[in-house]
């Protein structure tokens, strides 16, 4: 199927996005894609601060980018718009980084107020960078999604049908299988 980058772009190493992503990874997975994590957080701060395009780390992140058929781009939302460290890695990549691919930007947040972050703030960077398809993204609520101290996580159920959804959206977009989630939801 296809190749999947998933990208989380939140700073927290406990991060509910990156959280919800990793879940959504496995739901993708199991529609017969091959998924690639990359958590922003890990890449260099000196080399993301100071627009270091030909440190390792950042050449390495951008073949991740230009190996993708599709992406997932999953950020916090933080004063009405998406995480400062994922604004960082985009303005290190191409101009057209994401030319051919198909997207599927996510975002979560503890208020509603934030829900336009997606369509408002995030969409028009990732449509400049030339994506074939935006499919409709998902902004899902903190309250929303529990971390247990074993590290699993639950969705409420309202927001893990949405979630489905967009994610079942994006696969098909891609040509992935979804009827074998049927018993694996």
């Amino acid at each position: 199927m296809a190749s999947i980058l998933s990208v989380s772009g939140s700073p927290s190493p406990t991060s509910r996005t990156t959280r919800l992503l990793r879940h959504l990874d496995d739901r993708l997975r199991r529609q017969g894609h091959d998924v690639t994590p990359l958590e922003v957080r890990t890449l260099p701060a000196q080399a993301l601060l100071g627009a270091d395009f030909g440190h390792p780390a950042i050449v390495a992140a951008t073949a991740l980018f230009e190996q993708a058929d599709g992406v997932v781009i999953g950020t916090p939302v933080y004063k009405a718009a998406y995480s400062g460290l994922l604004k960082s890695l985009l303005d290190l990549l191409p101009q057209y980084a994401l030319t051919g691919k198909t997207v599927l930007p996510l975002a979560t947040g503890g208020s509603t107020a934030h829900v336009l972050a997606i369509d408002y703030a995030l969409r028009p960077v990732l449509s400049s960078m030339g994506p074939s398809h935006i499919v409709p993204g998902w902004f899902t609520l903190d309250k929303d999604i529990t971390v247990g101290d074993d590290g699993s996580l639950t969705v409420a159920s309202s927001a893990a049908t949405a979630l489905e959804q967009v994610t079942d959206h994006f696969s098909r977009a891609l040509g992935g299988r979804t009827a074998v989630l049927a018993s694996t939801g």
